[in-house]
């Protein structure tokens, strides 16, 4: 018997539902929110007022977002997933125009050095997010905030309201359509991104790939996603004192090799938990993610592809680090280590890559860790049954990566 679908697990709001239905009393989803390509790279070039794409490193963007268009099409979106489609295409193509005109007008900007970036990743609910606001607390690091790099160049006329406005909408839009998404991961304009929202406009990453149940012809391409990422960082940091970059996200396990030939001199923060816990968690995340905007999910065919996907991944981090052969700085953060004592996983980590916990920073993580009330959204409850896996065979997949980092098994 497969999985209990999305739609026994989750209520849709009203007004979601409402809008879905509008799509087949108009003849159909794609009749109601038509996506072209043509017609959106005319309307980002009208609606900027700028004709020329330049050149942002990243090759034949245009190729790939026709490609993905060809994909969206042919995936099951609903109504409301069309809409969220249609405005984070339309605003990728804007970012990109906006941006090579600011650096049409000031070329020193891709002259900025992103040097020695804080890289943090492993897999989902392992820690990467609290990590993520804890390091962000180091005076000595910059974190990619939502509104500078969704909006990293504006056109004339808009200020910092407008932009702010505008990043709210994208970012806080995914709980309005399904609440229970703020339990799982929080999106606001204040707060630090992932790279896969910095880089959502080269249309070759992993945020792409995320939100859509069919690819189609569409391929990821990991160099033209880092170096469109290369310059948006570039275009932050122009003009601002020098910090190194804080960067983040899950989907970095399956690339470490590419983002190290990106930046060569990056320190990699791994998080590990027992995959018991984050395996499932995955799972629901990535079907949450794609609930949003379809009714067409297959959790079994999903649960299989994650679970192959993160067991190579990680075995294969597990074995190289032994033997040597994965290059980079590593530091390591075992979850429960981090949730037990947060100074002192930080601590450690800190050591490993050649960096100081100050004394400033201590005291910042205490009063960010008093202040900050647990499970405000709610709490992302789960087992590994309810997602598609057995507990001990994950477990047994993955026992060389939990004895590398003698990672241990947790209850439930």
């Amino acid at each position: 018997m497969g999985l209990a679908p999305m739609s026994e697990r989750y209520r849709r709001p009203d007004w979601v539902r409402r809008v879905n239905a509008m799509g087949p009393a108009a003849g159909g989803a794609r009749r109601m929110v038509p996506i072209d390509a043509g017609e959106l790279i005319d309307h980002a070039r009208a609606s900027t007022g700028v004709g020329d794409p330049g050149d942002l490193g990243d090759g034949d963007w245009e190729g790939r977002l026709r490609s993905l268009v060809d994909a969206v099409n042919g995936s099951e979106l609903h109504t409301v997933g069309r809409m969220m489609t249609r405005e984070e295409l339309l605003r990728c193509l804007r970012t990109r125009l906006l941006l090579a005109e600011r650096r049409r007008r000031d070329p020193s900007i891709a002259e900025e050095v992103i040097e020695a970036p804080l890289v943090v990743t492993g897999p989902a609910r392992s820690g990467t997010t609290i990590l993520f606001e804890l390091l962000g607390l180091d005076p000595g690091l910059r974190t990619p905030v939502a509104t500078e790099v969704l909006h990293p160049a504006l056109p004339p006329g808009v200020g910092e309201d407008a932009r702010r406005a505008m990043t709210e909408a994208e970012q806080e839009l995914w709980a309005d359509v399904q609440p229970e998404f703020a339990a799982i991961h929080e999106l606001r304009a204040d707060l630090p991104v992932e790279c896969i929202t910095i880089s959502a406009p080269s249309f070759a990453g992993s945020h792409w790939s995320m939100v859509l149940t069919d690819q189609g012809g569409w391929v990821p391409d990991v160099a033209a996603d880092l170096a469109f990422h290369r310059a948006v960082l570039q275009a932050v940091q122009h003009g601002r004192p020098p910090r190194r970059w804080l960067l983040k996200t899950p989907g970095y396990v399956f690339m470490l090799d590419d983002l190290l030939a990106a930046y060569p001199d990056a320190c990699v923060v791994l998080t590990h938990r027992d995959p018991a816990r984050t395996m499932p968690s995955t799972v629901s995340t990535t079907a949450m993610v794609q609930w949003l905007r379809t009714d067409s999910i297959d959790l079994d065919v999903l649960a299989a592809l994650i679970g192959a996907l993160f067991t190579d991944a990680l075995d294969a981090i597990a074995r190289r680090r032994r033997d040597g052969s994965l290059p980079g700085t590593y530091g390591d953060v075992r979850f429960a280590n981090l949730m037990d004592d947060p100074v002192g996983a930080i601590a450690g980590a800190y050591a490993s890559i050649g960096r100081e916990l100050t004394a400033e920073h201590r005291a910042a993580i205490a009063r960010y860790l008093e202040a900050k009330p647990r499970g405000k959204h709610g709490v992302h409850h789960y087992t590994a049954a309810e997602w598609g896996f057995d507990a001990d065979a994950l477990r047994a997949g993955l026992a060389v990566y939990m004895a590398t980092f003698d990672i241990p098994a947790e209850d439930g």
